[in-house]
C-alpha cells in the first residue's frame, strides 16, 4: 500500500518544519558544540543553561533526530548535528555580513575584516604582510581587526567564523584543508639549526637530517605551530622512529634555549620554527649570535631543506567577494615580496 504524505516522519514533524527554526537555535548550537557542555555554552551566551537546553531539544524536534549524543564529560555531535552545525556557520556568518553590508551602504558602517597573527611568525613576513593588507584595505574601504592568536593545521578559527582570514603554515598535503577555505602561498620557509661545536658535525655549515636526529633537539612548544610540529616529527622520525623533540626550559626566548643547549650534558641542538625564507643567507640576529658566540654554538643549515614550512594566507571561500579581492591583492604583493627561492 502506497504511504501518505508524511506517513514516513517523526511525529510532530512536517514537511516544512524547518520554518520554526530560528537564528537563536543556530546560535546555540554553534555555542554548545564550541564549549562542549551545556555549562560553559549558557555563561557564553548568557542564558540560563534549563532555556540553552529546552531550546536545543526544540531544535531537535524541528530537525526530526538527535544532533548531540550527552554524556557525562560533555557533548559530542551526531553525524547529523556535525551537518548543521558547519550549515549554521555559513548561515550565521553570511547574515553578520550581510547586517556590515547595508550598513555600509547606509553609510553607517564599514566592511571589517578579522585577521589572525599568530605568535612567533618571522618577523619580516608577519610585518610585511600585516603591512600590505593595511594598505590594500584601506584603500579598498575596509577596516582590519588584528587578531593574535595561535592557528592549527585546519584553519580552525576561520572554519569556526571566529575569523575571516589568516596567516599560517600551510600543512604538508595543502589538498587536505577542508571547504570552504582558500589560500595563497607567500612562500616557503626554512628553521634555523644550532648545534654545540663540540658536536664536530656540519661540513661545510650543513648537518644531514640523521646527524640532526641522533642529537636530543629542544623545539616547541607543540602549541604555538602544532601542525609544523606535527610534520617535523614526522619527518625526522622517518631517519629514528623514536625520536621526540626536547621542549625548551623557558618559552620565547631562543638564547636561553641556545644557552641550554650548550651546557647540556648530551649532545643537544636547538631547532627553531620557520624563520628563514628559503634563500635567505643573512647573519643571524644580534641577541641569537652573541649567546651562540658565548656558548660555541654554531648555525648549520639542513641538508637538502630536509624541514620546511609554507607560508600562506587562508581566507574563508563564504566572504563577500569584495573582502575576497582584499586579501588576494594584499596576498599577491607580500608574495611578489618574497625572496626568491634557492635551496
Amino acid at each position: 500500500m502506497k504511504q501518505g504524505a508524511g506517513e514516513d516522519r517523526p511525529p510532530g514533524v512536517t514537511s516544512d518544519a524547518h520554518r520554526g527554526v530560528e537564528l537563536r537555535h543556530l546560535r546555540y548550537l554553534v555555542a554548545v558544540a564550541d564549549a562542549g557542555t551545556f555549562t560553559h555554552a549558557a555563561e557564553r551566551m548568557f542564558v540560563a543553561q534549563p532555556t540553552l537546553s529546552q531550546q536545543i531539544r526544540r531544535l531537535e524536534q524541528l530537525v526530526g533526530t538527535p544532533l548531540l549524543d550527552r554524556r557525562r564529560d560533555g557533548v559530542q555531535l551526531t553525524d547529523a548535528g556535525s551537518v548543521l552545525l558547519e550549515e549554521s556557520r555559513t548561515v550565521l556568518s553570511l547574515i553578520e555580513h550581510g547586517v556590515r553590508r547595508s550598513r555600509q551602504a547606509a553609510g553607517l558602517d564599514r566592511l571589517r575584516l578579522r585577521f589572525v597573527l599568530p605568535p612567533h611568525l618571522p618577523e619580516e613576513l608577519a610585518a610585511g604582510t600585516a603591512a600590505r593588507l593595511w594598505s590594500v584595505a584601506t584603500a579598498a574601504g575596509v577596516d582590519v581587526t588584528w587578531l593574535e592568536a595561535p592557528l592549527d593545521a585546519g584553519f580552525s578559527l576561520i572554519r569556526r567564523r571566529h575569523a575571516d582570514a589568516a596567516l599560517g603554515w600551510l600543512p604538508s598535503d595543502a589538498a587536505v584543508l577542508p571547504d570552504p577555505l582558500d589560500v595563497m602561498t607567500l612562500g616557503e620557509f626554512e628553521p634555523e639549526v644550532w648545534v654545540p661545536a663540540r658536536a664536530g658535525v656540519g661540513t661545510h655549515g650543513v648537518i644531514g637530517l640523521a646527524e640532526l636526529a641522533a642529537m636530543d633537539v629542544v623545539h616547541g612548544p607543540r602549541r604555538t605551530s602544532p601542525g609544523t610540529y606535527d610534520a617535523w616529527l614526522e619527518v625526522l622520525r622517518s631517519v629514528r622512529p623514536c625520536f621526540e623533540f626536547t621542549d625548551p626550559p623557558l618559552r620565547h626566548s631562543l638564547a636561553l634555549a641556545l644557552t641550554f643547549a650548550a651546557t647540556a650534558d648530551r649532545l643537544t641542538a636547538v631547532l627553531t620554527g620557520p624563520l628563514r625564507a628559503i634563500g635567505d643567507d643573512r647573519p643571524a640576529g644580534d641577541a641569537r649570535q652573541r649567546a651562540a658566540d658565548t656558548y660555541e654554538m654554531v648555525r648549520v643549515r639542513l641538508d637538502r631543506c630536509s624541514l620546511t614550512a609554507m607560508a600562506a594566507v587562508a581566507w574563508s571561500g563564504d566572504l563577500p567577494r569584495h573582502l575576497q579581492q582584499v586579501l588576494f591583492d594584499a596576498a599577491d604583493a607580500a608574495e611578489a615580496a618574497a625572496l626568491p627561492a634557492a635551496c
